[in-house]
Parts: structure tokens; C-alpha cells; sequence
């Protein structure tokens, strides 16, 4: 069988210069390396976040790669399972996110909130505040949808 090992997220952003400078303020990441073409385009460049290795790279059109466009969502939402929900939240923004749901006690047992950075990408971030059991989630996400 073969297994899988690793996963990466990997952004691809129109500034990463300029996001890598914004993940380390807003997030605390630290940069391991980065490759760089002799024209400054940076064609990849490794950030530790806490446990995980985020990768991020410029776009490059020529191969399809391109980040978000304007305001469309891109479908994929980075999850930060963070120690304080509502201090990161408001480094990000200090740094230059923008909140798409404050700070909130959820349902499923975490106070989150959504972010949009500055490139686009989508990022939840959240702690726990209760325990639960996956069959007292669904207990309340069905009491939720069924008012």
C-alpha cells in the first residue's frame, strides 16, 4: 500500500514577497527557505506554522498557476487550531486580513472566526472551549438545522 506521509498546503499569491511578510506577522510563521528566479519571482519559499509547512509561491500564468481573483472564493479554507481565536484574529487583521465572521462560540465545541488575507486565500482560525463527543455534535448540529 502506499501511504501518504505529508500534507502541504501550497498557496499560490500574486505578491509572495509580500505574503510571506504577511503570514509571519499575522501568524507567527517562520520562513525554513525560498527559491528564487533571477527575475525576483519567487518559485517557492517554505513557512513553518507551528506544526505544518505551508508552501507558497508567485503565480505563474505560463503554467496555469494563478492565485484568487478578486473576491471569489477558491473553495479551500486553512484551518488554524490556535491557543487564542480572538488575538490572532485581530494580528491577521492588525496585519492586514479582513473579517469575514468575528470571533464566535460554535456549536461543535470552538470559538472561531474567518479571515480573508490580503491574497485572497481563506483561513478559519479557532480554539477549543468545550469537549464534545462527535454524537453530541450531531446532536446539536441537527437541533441547529431543525430549529
Amino acid at each position: 500500500m502506499n501511504e501518504i506521509h505529508e500534507v502541504f498546503p501550497y498557496l499560490m499569491v500574486r505578491d509572495a514577497k509580500a505574503a510571506v511578510a504577511f503570514y509571519q506577522q499575522a501568524f507567527g510563521a517562520t520562513e525554513l527557505f525560498r527559491l528564487v528566479e533571477p527575475s525576483g519571482r519567487i518559485g517557492h519559499v517554505e513557512l513553518q506554522l507551528g506544526p505544518v509547512v505551508l508552501m507558497v509561491c508567485d503565480e505563474f500564468p505560463e503554467y496555469g498557476m494563478v492565485g484568487p481573483q478578486g473576491d471569489q472564493f477558491t473553495g479551500c479554507t486553512i484551518h488554524l487550531h490556535v491557543d487564542d481565536a480572538d488575538a490572532m484574529a485581530a494580528r491577521a487583521v492588525a496585519a492586514g486580513a479582513t473579517m469575514t465572521m468575528p470571533p464566535t462560540d460554535q456549536f461543535y465545541g470552538e470559538r472561531s472566526c474567518r479571515l480573508r488575507d490580503p491574497f485572497g486565500h481563506a483561513w478559519l482560525l479557532g480554539h477549543s472551549i468545550e469537549k464534545l463527543t462527535p454524537e453530541e455534535m450531531q446532536r446539536r448540529y441537527t437541533a441547529l438545522l431543525t430549529g
